[in-house]
């Protein structure tokens, strides 16, 4: 790190953690602050060390450590708990062929220890990847469609809207040049075989090493099987020297004749790591003498079968072992406690055991004495946790026992219960529900296919959706309602799962499935008798169609849409929630039938206006904010075609002021969202900047986008932008570019305001390449009617005036204010008439008393664009005292770059004055006429 730049001692730990390749997610856990905080702290570093992205950032704090420790990546890999004996050779080999091919498979039979030479393998490998290595482990995951949303959370990564979660991940990964680690796969081959098919084709500098019993069974892949460890007799096998390692870690080393012995036993159990770590954990108390009678009996089940068939066995017989030296009550404990699928706690397993917590905490630390169960102590709690293959033999020996159903039903209560205890978040919500989440899902796998259980299994999915949406896993949530949906008891319930699983869709910007999930809520609807409940449901479905037409893959016809709006107002009768509903979609279809030579004021916008009114009456008479706010955004719209921009921005804060009183769901959510980005908007079109940059940053704020920086911060980006803010404009900048390029550099329309903000104020700073970089990045979005006429105008417009250029300013300009298209740029209608007459007095121009006429009757009431208006007359009559009392409006009105502006146009020590602020702004100084 140079001296000159000033980092501060919390950047510092952020930059060391970026440069270990943590998620800001991952940092702000690490340093206990927000998700927030934690983007603003790497914003931060991007501009002050100048660097263009994240791994920029990386590779500087990976050279910030070089004096100190090793330069390469920090892998992201599991620490092992005991030290790593033999393999050499394998060690290796594997290595030698992730170097060579892309997509390696270590396969072999369970306690072979590919785990283990995986990790092994991946450390060596750190420094050949310059992005890293990630490790996942998918022992907790059934689903193979939920493959990628555990790689993605082993990435710290989060959906995108509009693109599953495959894509996000392959999007994040596209540039980097990482190995990643996919530990235990068997149970979801098929998943993670295509999982890994569509990330390689994506992303060219990642290579896959895969743990699994079975391969993949793809024509890319390359398969290294596993051996067991060593057994020759050329000196010291790793057998031998791994069951002495671990003899000698608990304090019973072995002396050198004992080699033989120590080898007999070792070949017997097939040269099965977890089977001779087992064996040298029980050294202490059975001695070699004693391991070698109790190993009798089981290794005599070790023969015929297949080769596979034989290793597994071998695996079997060493737990079998193990387990036929507990006491009675302990192997009844374990094979209870091999429910969970988590690290679990002593009360936890007494609940789900069925016994009192004394005696089963008494019963888990013997467990764990005996390698059957690893244990992890903390400042809170102790947790234990069954390996994989201890799980799995527990949950064969519940079924021969008899005891499977019971207790799973035990687990499925506890599941339950800890599903209801974090309904409400808290400080600590997060963790706490990570530590169980895995052991909710497969509870609910099972119970999902338990007839006797499917109430329960409801219960647990329904609280599964709203926990995950809490969580921001906008994908599961969607996908745990549907799954309530089919499993609920009766229709009018599958239905309102339904609803929630489309207003999640919504959230997720996928316009497909709102309408499909409303469309099949309004049939269970029409199954149990509610006819007026299905119309809602169908009007609802209509009009996703005009509302949300933008986020659709296959937008349906308009005369389907039509269709449903007929069926809708047939069935509606004179239930409130249906003519409510009804109402809104015919509105919705007739404001989308406007086109854009539409007149404003004639006698279908004001008959559709009228409409909107009453749809908002009938929505309010519901009592349902999420249904009054989508008639309030029905009405703003026509109110923007009507020309009134001050009733549609008061019309926007009105749905920001009832969604942000109602309780936090999916629906309000999905509005709300919505509702901030358009009063954010609105603010700026009437010259309200510090509401605009107040809703723009509750937008920026809010939990739902934070994996989604870009979405988030686009409108507080211009209202910064024009208020004259640089720096929060460059760090907002440096958030907004960093999560656009993760999420694909997206062209969506609603984006480009902010890239042009963004390129202006750069423009106003003489930053050319700045500028043309963030210009370069605008053609990506095409050229549309708002870029042209609005937005565009007004932000071209804003430097060319700073630097003295009138005449263009003017030319950019010359449409007449009532030709540029009202329908697409009324946000910017007040901007674009007060600069355009300002650019006409500053150049002479003979029209500039007709413009400044128009110019004032169209911006009375707005205190930035008329005090712009107000500054142009006294520049043209000539009026300095006139001309300074603007500066006390700007100033009023948020926008000190206006004022600054006001000042220098006045000359002598006002001008002074006036440069100052600029230079204050970090803006560079302007051409004086």
């Amino acid at each position: 790190m140079t001296a000159s730049v000033d980092v501060s001692p919390r950047e510092a730990e952020v930059l060391e953690l970026v440069g270990e390749h943590l998620s800001n997610a991952e940092i702000a856990a690490r340093l206990f602050i927000s998700v927030r905080t934690a983007e603003s702290h790497v914003s931060a570093l991007l501009r002050k060390l100048d660097v263009p992205d994240r791994r920029a950032l990386a590779v500087r704090a990976a050279a910030s450590r070089r004096a100190v420790g090793p330069s390469h990546a920090v892998p992201v890999l599991p620490a092992p708990l005991t030290s790593f004996v033999g393999r050499a050779s394998e060690r290796a080999e594997l290595t030698e062929m992730i170097g060579k091919h892309r997509q390696v498979s270590a396969v072999g039979p369970g306690g072979v220890g590919k785990t283990r030479l995986a990790l092994a393998v991946a450390a060596d490998a750190a420094g050949v990847f310059a992005d890293g290595v990630w490790f996942v482990d998918l022992v907790p995951v059934n689903d193979p469609g939920m493959v990628a949303d555990a790689v993605a959370g082993a990435l710290g990564l989060g959906e995108q809207p509009g693109r599953g979660m495959t894509e996000s991940v392959a999007v994040a990964l596209a540039d980097r040049h990482a190995l990643l680690v996919l530990d235990n796969c068997e149970q979801v081959r098929d998943g993670v075989a295509l999982f890994v098919e569509r990330l390689l084709a994506a992303c060219p500098g990642v290579t896959v090493l895969v743990t699994s019993r079975a391969r993949l069974m793809v024509p890319f892949e390359r398969v290294y099987q596993v051996p067991p460890l060593s057994l020759s007799d050329d000196g010291e096998s790793d057998a031998v020297a791994l069951f002495k390692e671990r003899a000698t870690a608990i304090g019973w080393p072995l002396d050198p004749p004992l080699h033989d012995h120590i080898r007999s036993i070792c070949e017997r159990l097939d040269g099965m790591a977890l089977a001779i770590e087992l064996a040298a954990a029980r050294y202490p108390t059975l001695g070699l003498d004693g391991l070698t009678a109790a190993l009798s009996q089981p290794l005599r089940t070790l023969t015929g079968g297949s080769r596979a068939d034989d290793r597994h066995r071998s695996v079997r017989a060493a737990v079998d072992w193990s387990h036929t030296l507990l006491e009675p009550a302990d192997r009844n404990l374990l094979r209870r406690v091999s429910v969970f699928v988590a690290p679990f706690t002593a009360t936890a397993a007494a609940e789900v055991a069925g016994a009192e917590e004394g005696v089963i905490a008494d019963g888990l630390a013997r467990l764990a004495e005996q390698s059957l169960l690893v244990v992890r102590a903390s400042s809170s709690a102790t947790e234990y946790r069954a390996l994989e293959t201890i799980r799995q033999y527990g949950a064969e020996r519940l079924t021969e026992a008899g005891e499977l159903a019971d207790v799973r039903t035990r687990h499925l209560r506890w599941c339950l219960a800890a599903a209801t205890g974090l309904a409400v978040a808290g400080t600590d919500w997060r963790p706490r529900f990570d530590a169980v989440a895995d052991d909710l899902r497969a509870a609910l796998a099972w119970a999902a296919d338990e007839p006797e259980h499917r109430a329960d299994a409801f219960d647990l999915a329904r609280h599964m959706a709203e926990l995950a949406f809490t969580r921001n896993l906008v994908g599961e949530s969607q996908q745990r309602y549907e799954q309530a949906a089919a499993l609920a008891g009766d229709a009018a319930a599958a239905a309102a799962m339904l609803r929630n699983a489309a207003a999640v869709a919504g959230c997720r910007m996928h316009g497909d499935d709102m309408y499909r999930l409303h469309r099949a809520a309004a049939a269970h609807a029409r199954r149990c008798g509610a006819a007026t409940r299905a119309a809602a449901d169908l009007a609802t479905a209509a009009t996703t169609v005009y509302r949300f037409s933008g986020t659709f893959v296959r937008t349906p016809s308009p005369d389907r849409a039509l269709a449903l709006i007929t069926e809708a107002r047939e069935d509606a009768g004179d239930d409130p929630a249906a003519l409510a509903a009804v109402a809104l979609a015919e509105v919705a279809s007739a404001a989308d039938a406007f086109g854009a030579d539409q007149d404003p004021y004639d006698d279908v916008v004001t008959e559709t206006l009228a409409r909107a009114e009453r749809a908002v009456e009938l929505a309010h008479r519901t009592g349902d904010p999420p249904a009054e706010s989508a008639a309030l955004d029905a009405l703003a719209a026509v109110q923007s075609w009507a020309g009134d921009a001050f009733a549609t921005a008061a019309t926007a804060r009105r749905r920001v002021h009832l969604l942000s009183s109602a309780p936090t769901t999916p629906a309000v959510t999905h509005e709300l969202v919505q509702a901030l980005g358009e009063a954010a908007q609105t603010g700026i079109g009437v010259g309200d900047l510090p509401g605009a940059r107040r809703w723009a940053s509750r937008l920026a704020d809010h939990p739902s986008l934070a994996e989604v920086g870009h979405r988030a911060t686009s409108w507080q980006l211009v209202a910064d932008a024009l208020a004259g803010d640089v720096g929060d404009v460059l760090t907002g900048a440096v958030r907004f570019l960093d999560s656009w390029r993760r999420s694909g550099s997206p062209a969506w329309p609603d984006l480009e305001p902010a890239v042009t903000a963004v390129a202006m104020v750069h423009g106003l700073r003489d930053d050319q390449d700045a500028r043309h970089e963030w210009n370069t990045i605008l053609e990506q979005f095409g050229a549309s009617p708002n870029r042209v006429h609005g937005y565009g105008a007004v932000f071209d417009v804003m430097p060319l005036l700073h630097n003295g250029q009138v005449s263009e300013a003017l030319e950019r300009m010359a449409p007449e204010s009532g030709e540029v298209w009202r329908w697409v740029t009324w946000i910017w209608h007040h901007w674009y008439v007060a600069l355009r007459a300002e650019a006409a007095v500053l150049a002479g121009s003979p029209d500039a008393r007709h413009r400044l006429a128009d110019a004032r009757e169209l911006t009375t009431g707005n205190p930035v664009a008329g005090a712009i208006v107000e500054r142009a007359e006294a520049l043209l009559e000539d009026d300095p005292t006139r001309l300074l009392a603007t500066t006390d409006a700007f100033d009023a009105a948020g926008c000190r770059y206006q004022s600054a502006r006001t000042r220098i146009l006045a000359g002598g020590e006002h001008a002074l004055r006036g440069a100052a602020v600029l230079a204050d702004l970090g803006l560079a100084p302007m051409a004086v006429r």
